[in-house]
């Protein structure tokens, strides 16, 4: 099944109208792959990853994508200019389409090297961060933010710190519509316990007009989505998209006018073919495998498919013949279920 054609053809939209957001340990190039066989126009996001990590370590594993995965985002955390710069030249010669610096993230682990959610307080050093490397490459340079930390959470302050980095430059602001505290709440609390202020961002599309907002936190649906679009730019969809991967299904289609209407089925064979390619290419099974848990999620027999891969694909002879067996049991299911259905009908 091919999905990918014209992936960078969104007509009149924004190329940031519907996009997948960068979720440690989750976003990876197999997830990826399997987003981009449900959204041929879903602007994808990478996890995070710090300067430091992409200069220093293993650059080929930080760096790898599959082409069909355009257009896609490498995001970065750090806060040392020379570092980030060197890193966006990098990104824009893998063949990234943009850059994303991350001042989003709260964890206490990118907090004590600078990188993240902290940044917000510094709004000078952020904006110098994208000047700087926007000035090194020809591919877009954005920023993903939240609409505060701690006790620098109001709309003044949130104007404040976006006019410093439109002054310098930057055209796309992702605004996770929540504030973040620093210390007190774990990571996960943070996507949860602060309230969502949409009218934040709103607002600032307002103020800001010449500039491209993309709205995130909380968004779970195409309908939402499809609202949020009557006062923003573009949507974010996270753990949603995840955790229930069909719903992108049908974005082309009712964000973009496009047509890529598949079934379940059908895209799971597609991304079982890929998974034999990655296999035979030494990618052990249950690092794609865990993706697509969630591809028939509320659907007869569902649970069925969940169970058979958690058991199966994690051992070491694995081959993604399991996703077939799963898929090929889940099917009998659903018709043996459809016969015992006719079957109390006639009597």
């Amino acid at each position: 099944m091919e999905n990918t054609e014209n992936a960078h053809n969104t007509g009149d939209y924004s190329p940031w109208r519907f996009c997948t957001a960068p979720m440690m340990e989750w976003s990876d190039a197999h997830c990826r792959y399997f987003w981009r066989l449900l959204s041929k126009n879903a602007r994808l996001y990478t996890e995070m990853v710090t300067s430091g990590a992409l200069i220093h370590g293993d650059r080929r594993r930080f760096l790898h994508f599959n082409q069909e995965e355009h257009p896609i985002a490498l995001q970065l955390g750090g806060s040392h200019i020379a570092e980030l710069t060197e890193c966006a030249k990098i990104a824009e010669d893998a063949g990234f389409d943009e850059i994303n610096l991350n001042c989003g993230c709260p964890s206490d682990r990118v907090q004590n090297n600078k990188i993240g959610a902290c940044l917000m307080a510094e709004p000078k050093l952020v904006a110098e961060c994208l000047n700087t490397m926007q000035n090194a490459v020809n591919i877009p340079v954005t920023v993903k933010h939240r609409t505060g930390i701690d006790d620098l959470d109001s709309e003044e302050y949130l104007h404040t710190f976006v006019a410093e980095l439109a002054a310098a430059g930057c055209q796309v602001f992702i605004v996770h519509a929540r504030k973040a505290w620093l210390n007190g709440l774990s990571p996960k609390e943070n996507r949860e316990v602060p309230p969502l202020h949409y009218n934040y961002v709103h607002t600032l599309k307002k103020a800001f007009k010449d500039r491209t907002f993309v709205i995130n936190g909380g968004i779970t649906t195409l309908a939402q989505s499809q609202e949020q679009l009557n006062y923003v730019d573009g949507v974010m969809m996270g753990r949603e998209a995840y955790h229930n991967p069909f719903v992108m299904a049908e974005v082309d289609n009712q964000l973009f006018n496009g047509n890529s209407a598949h079934s379940r089925e059908d895209i799971l064979q597609a991304f079982i073919e890929y998974s034999w390619r990655q296999y035979h290419s030494g990618t052990r099974l249950h690092h794609m495998s865990r993706h697509v848990l969630g591809i028939f999620a509320g659907q007869h027999g569902g649970k069925l498919f969940r169970r058979f891969i958690s058991e199966n694909a994690c051992k070491k002879d694995a081959t993604p013949a399991v996703l077939q067996s799963a898929l090929d049991q889940m099917i009998a299911h659903r018709q043996q279920q459809y016969a015992h259905a006719l079957q109390a009908g006639e009597t």
